[in-house]
């Protein structure tokens, strides 16, 4: 099967730098389904491993965003059958999606929307769980209790991005009162047309673009941009008993007692987080994908898809990562599978 990849890490604008290769079909077992690619979808987590890898001569499949056809079935699998079409983000301590062929563990599987061709598809696995498990497991809002939430506010740092743009959408759908960033009259007009209640300039501070809307404070922050940035006046913006959320690394120390008189708290998510553990509740990612699977099927979630790169190659997956580097995507980049 064919396959694209890195033997070393480089930037971004190094010739050549992704590889195509022949390498044998993987063999499915246990509760592992063997997937033939359709679609493909790029996140930031592809250029992070990508410039973290080892120089160790192996060759390293990148990709974290799938849609397919189910070729095969390990001996422990119960929830799908070859000839399904199914959606995943997989897992990162594996080879990635950026193939013909890919293993990847049921549990963390679902049936793809049916009104969604493969690539279009692969826009949403990896986003849409990051958004879900970071407001419904990390924030703790009640999706259901959307009467109770209409007098709460969410600050989404970043809502053009491919997270943001779902959490747009999840936040909506819970009640909420959506309040986003954006910079740029292209992503205001995306960030609105997916739902934001009000957007302020992420590019001015933070707490002065509130105050011009008369907000001193909101109930939930979702900080989907740099950490570092944004951590004091996160502090300074949440209210009593409030929850940060945050899915980029902070590098620098921060005083974490900025939150102690609030009584806030502040949390990760990490969508590989399941996976990578293979932690009890595993099997909620394949639930969330199905409940996900039906709600953009009845046309409750839109999709996130912007930019399609057409069929995958060294050379179209490339200009996708300076794209994603440059931080000037909006939404989300897809490929169609690797061509025969």
């Amino acid at each position: 099967m064919k396959a694209i990849g890195v033997y070393k890490s480089a930037p971004v604008e190094t010739d050549g730098l992704f590889t195509q290769i022949e390498t044998d079909v993987p063999v499915a077992t246990g509760r592992d389904i063997l997937v033939r690619v359709k679609g493909i979808a790029v996140n930031p987590v592809d250029f992070k491993v990508r410039k973290g890898k080892q120089d160790d001569g192996a060759f390293k499949i990148l990709g974290w965003d799938a849609a397919g056809i189910v070729e095969a079935v390990g001996e422990d699998v119960t929830l799908f059958r070859p000839g399904d079409e199914v959606w995943y983000a997989g897992d990162v301590t594996r080879s990635g999606s950026n193939t013909q062929l890919q293993l990847v563990d049921e549990r963390i599987v679902a049936l793809k929307p049916k009104s969604l061709g493969f690539a279009a598809a692969a826009a949403l696995p990896l986003t849409t769980i990051t958004a879900w498990e970071a407001m419904f497991d990390r924030l703790l809002i009640d999706r259901a209790a959307v009467d109770a939430n209409a007098s709460k506010s969410i600050l989404i740092i970043g809502g053009a991005g491919g997270v943001g743009s779902i959490a747009i959408q999840l936040a909506k759908l819970a009640g909420l009162k959506v309040i986003t960033t954006a910079s740029r009259p292209e992503t205001i007009d995306w960030v609105k047309k997916l739902g934001a209640d009000a957007v302020i300039n992420h590019r001015n501070p933070l707490d002065e673009e509130l105050a011009s809307l008369s907000i001193v404070n909101v109930d939930y922050i979702f900080c989907t941009s740099e950490t570092d940035q944004y951590f004091d006046v996160m502090a300074k913006l949440i209210v009593p008993q409030g929850r940060i959320v945050t899915i980029t690394e902070a590098k620098e120390n921060h005083n974490v007692d900025l939150l102690k008189a609030k009584s806030a708290s502040f949390s990760y998510e990490f969508m590989f987080t399941r996976s990578m553990f293979q932690t009890a509740d595993m099997i909620e990612q394949h639930k969330l994908l199905a409940t996900v699977a039906r709600l953009v099927d009845d046309g409750t979630i839109t999709n996130t898809a912007n930019e399609s790169f057409g069929p995958l190659s060294p050379e179209s997956l490339q200009k996708a990562h300076a794209l994603l580097e440059s931080g000037k995507a909006i939404g989300k980049i897809t490929f169609d599978g690797i061509a025969d």
